[in-house]
């Protein structure tokens, strides 16, 4: 969180820590600990000069290029999604493409921002984390 907050022009707003049970993943996979940060960037960053800087700190923390899709990491930073900015390159899909799907990225975010309403979707976060299944 401190590294995080040197990307951030005011003080982070963070959710708590969430553990979940891990999806998609190998078997045996451990539980993941998940939480969504708020920053607010400088001026001159882009959503790609962002997210180079969330995997620069992904390897500081030991991440590896991965072996297994869904492996387990000990750091994993998505950028969810960055104003009302789209993308949708090789390198980064803006918003990202299954977090309205996805209750441990809606359940987090739902506690720092339950109004937002993600690009290309009609209803807030709290109301897409509302509407999905049990489980």
């Amino acid at each position: 969180m401190d590294r995080l907050q040197q990307l951030s022009l005011v003080a982070l707003r963070r959710s708590p820590l969430i553990e979940t049970a891990p999806v998609d993943c190998p078997p045996g996979s451990p539980n993941f600990v998940n939480a969504v940060v708020a920053i607010v960037p400088h001026s001159s960053e882009t959503p790609e000069s962002l997210l180079a800087k969330l995997r620069d700190l992904e390897k500081e923390f030991g991440r590896v290029p991965k072996t297994v899709m869904n492996e387990p990491r000990p750091l994993d930073l998505d950028l969810i999604a960055f104003g009302h900015e789209t993308r949708n390159t090789e390198h980064l899909v803006l918003p990202h493409p299954r977090a309205h799907l996805r209750r441990f990225v809606l359940q987090p975010l739902s506690e720092i921002a339950p109004d937002l309403v993600l690009p290309g979707q009609m209803k807030t976060v709290a109301k897409l984390l509302a509407e999905l299944p049990a489980g």
